[in-house]
């Protein structure tokens, strides 16, 4: 937890990255048997079942990061 708190620079920060990411996960999962391809697979290898856990391991890991926006975009 410690390494992906660093890896977003905060608590909401990771809050929200963890939580997309698990919707992501959690899609994916769902589709799996129609083939559709929309959502990108699980970057690490776990032994949790869990979208959020999943997606925690892929933040601290350095697989999923943030990108922030300027003020001029």
């Amino acid at each position: 937890m410690e390494a992906a708190l660093e890896e977003t620079g905060g608590r909401f920060s990771l809050v929200v990255l963890a939580a997309r990411r698990a919707r992501q996960i959690n899609a994916y999962f769902n589709e799996l048997g129609e083939g559709i391809g929309h959502y990108v697979p699980p970057q690490v290898h776990s032994l949790s079942r869990k979208p959020l856990t999943i997606a925690f391991e892929e933040i601290a890991e350095h697989k999923v990061t943030a990108a922030t926006l300027d003020d001029a975009e």
